[in-house]
């Protein structure tokens, strides 16, 4: 029996498409507003940006590290338990992160809790079943629709939580969003199921650490990891310090809510169009294309007059090019991996991006704080864009040999 014929769902893939998008929608949305609550919860508290940025950039490397481990818990468990779980832990630091008044408290709520909670339901695991679920030939257009509902969880949430804030408090507003996520578990029940064992899916026998250390051995592999790192870099920063940084500016603050919708709605388009671009063309040059236009679209912005146009058109240009790296990464580790450990390995890729999310947001608000300005991060995200076009262009897009031997028994 094929690997597809034996993981395919019984459901139709048009209901596990649109369950898994809307967890995407739904998982993605309150993360991607954090960057609003910066200027209202510092300044009701005292606290300095860095100390709001290293929540945030805590939940990021929480959520990248508890990543593999949620891959390991869907491989072996299910996707759809593994889901649920991480929405209780992520609706529960939304709450709590509003009751937070002393720092300590917010690292282990917006930090901690929201980081656990994001990596149990994030997009990442429904890929995962998406792959397992739908046939080949709908995989890589599936992975650009699901990064495409994250983003319209941005576009959706960005201005909704501008809203609350201004008309009910920072407070009330994480408690809105937080009851949001109870939906999570009824999307997650199509996505039930785990990846066929090895023997049943006509693969060679493989645990967990071999198929770690096989991956880990791979050059294209770490070259993957090295690049991803650059992408959670650019997001992360972007998200929580921009609108701070139009703020400061002198724009009013509903600026910075729109660019960050605005990245969104972009998004959506960026994020299908390279879904179908990478089943068409090297999802390798793709890539290199995506990071070489980000360091681009940087530069320009930020030598140009800072004005409610150039910002749309910051917005606009930096959206089109903002998650559409996932659908490619993801698929390149199935292209060079298979489906059985897909969860888990590009969990270990993950983790790389929120490295990269943390040093964002924290070097982001350390550098301000002790500058006066984001200049010196902007130029930063500049360099490692160009960094990243360099080192995914070698990648080899093709199975490794152990993925070549099982598909020609």
């Amino acid at each position: 029996m094929s690997e597809i014929a034996a993981t395919r769902s019984r459901l139709p893939a048009i209901i596990v498409v649109i369950a898994g998008c809307m967890v995407g929608l739904l998982a993605f949305g309150p993360r991607a507003t954090m960057g609003l609550f910066l200027t209202p919860m510092t300044d009701a508290h005292g606290w300095s940006r860095e100390i709001f940025s290293l929540a945030i950039a805590l939940q990021n490397l929480i959520w990248g590290f508890g990543q593999p481990v949620a891959g390991m818990l869907a491989d072996r468990y299910g996707t759809a338990k593994v889901i649920v779980g991480g929405a209780v832990f992520y609706a529960a630091g939304l709450v709590l992160m509003g009751q937070s008044s002393d720092p300590i408290l917010l690292q282990l709520t917006a930090g901690g809790l929201i980081g656990i909670g994001v990596s149990g339901c994030a997009m990442f695991l429904v890929f995962s079943a998406f792959a397992r679920l739908l046939p080949e030939h709908l995989r890589s257009i599936s992975f650009g629709l699901g990064t495409a509902a994250g983003s319209a969880g941005q576009l959706v949430f960005a201005p909704i939580g501008r809203a609350l804030i201004d008309g009910y408090g920072f407070q009330i507003a994480l408690i809105i969003m937080a009851s949001v996520l109870v939906i999570i578990p009824l999307l997650a029940i199509p996505l039930r199921g785990k990846p066929a064992d090895a023997a049943e899916a006509g693969q060679i026998q493989q645990s967990v650490g071999q198929a770690i250390q096989e991956a880990f051995g791979h050059r294209s592999f770490n070259l993957l990891v090295a690049g991803f790192f650059v992408c959670g870099f650019h997001v992360a920063f972007i998200t929580v310090h921009l609108p701070p940084y139009i703020q400061d500016l002198g724009f009013d603050p509903s600026w910075g809510a729109w660019a960050i919708a605005a990245i969104g709605f972009f998004n959506i388009i960026g994020s299908i169009a390279s879904g179908y671009l990478g089943g068409i063309y090297p999802k390798r040059t793709v890539l290199s294309l995506i990071y070489l236009g980000r360091a681009v679209v940087i530069a320009v912005f930020l030598v140009m007059p800072i004005s409610p146009i150039s910002i749309v058109i910051f917005a606009g240009a930096m959206g089109l090019l903002w998650l559409s790296t996932i659908p490619l990464t993801q698929g390149l580790v199935v292209v060079m991996f298979g489906t059985r450990y897909m969860a888990t390995l590009f969990g270990f890729v993950f983790v790389s991006h929120q490295v990269g999310s943390f040093l964002g947001i924290w070097l982001g608000g350390y550098l301000y704080d002790t500058t006066g300005s984001y200049d010196p991060i902007w130029w930063i995200g500049i360099g490692l864009g160009i960094f990243a076009a360099i080192v995914h262009w070698p990648i080899s897009e093709a199975p490794v040999e152990r993925s070549v031997r099982a598909r020609t028994q």
